[in-house]
């Protein structure tokens, strides 16, 4: 039998049910947590980002491009369809975000001795995470190979 369909006797999982649960975990964490955040500019509306990219000398336009990133890709990764494509939006997403936002705080310290952008830290690296790993077989998508 191929390895994905083997079991562990002891236990009768499959032997990277850890795996794939954790990839579960991971997409359902850095997917909802981003989500939050495009549900707030979606009552909110993009005037901040368009004002941010007007600043730059960038089309405001682009800046509703933000619902893309911060709802549509993040719906994606938490039913795990087109996962690392919707991973490498938020990436690319959050990329932007640091470089227009939060350039002067990417060698700063809270308080409390965290990072300043850790927040921001989570949702880049852990959609790069997402984007490399894959979804796993517990996805809308199955283990399908690809861009899932």
């Amino acid at each position: 039998m191929p390895a994905a369909t083997t079991t562990d006797r002891a236990s009768g999982l499959a032997p990277d049910w850890g795996n794939d649960v954790g990839k579960l975990l991971l997409r359902v964490t850095v997917g909802g947590l981003v989500l939050l955040h495009g549900l707030f500019k979606l009552g909110s509306g993009p005037g901040f980002i368009v004002k941010m990219l007007a600043a730059h000398n960038l089309p405001g336009a682009l800046g509703y491009l933000v619902y893309v990133g911060e709802i549509l890709a993040p719906v994606l990764l938490i039913a795990g369809l087109w996962t690392r494509a919707a991973a490498a939006v938020v990436v690319v997403n959050m990329v932007i975000a640091l470089l227009l936002v939060h350039t002067g705080q990417f060698f700063q310290l809270t308080n409390q001795g965290g990072w300043a952008l850790e927040l921001q830290g989570l949702y880049l690296f852990g959609a790069l995470t997402i984007m490399l790993l894959g979804a796993g077989r517990y996805a809308v998508a199955g283990a399908q190979r690809g861009l899932n």
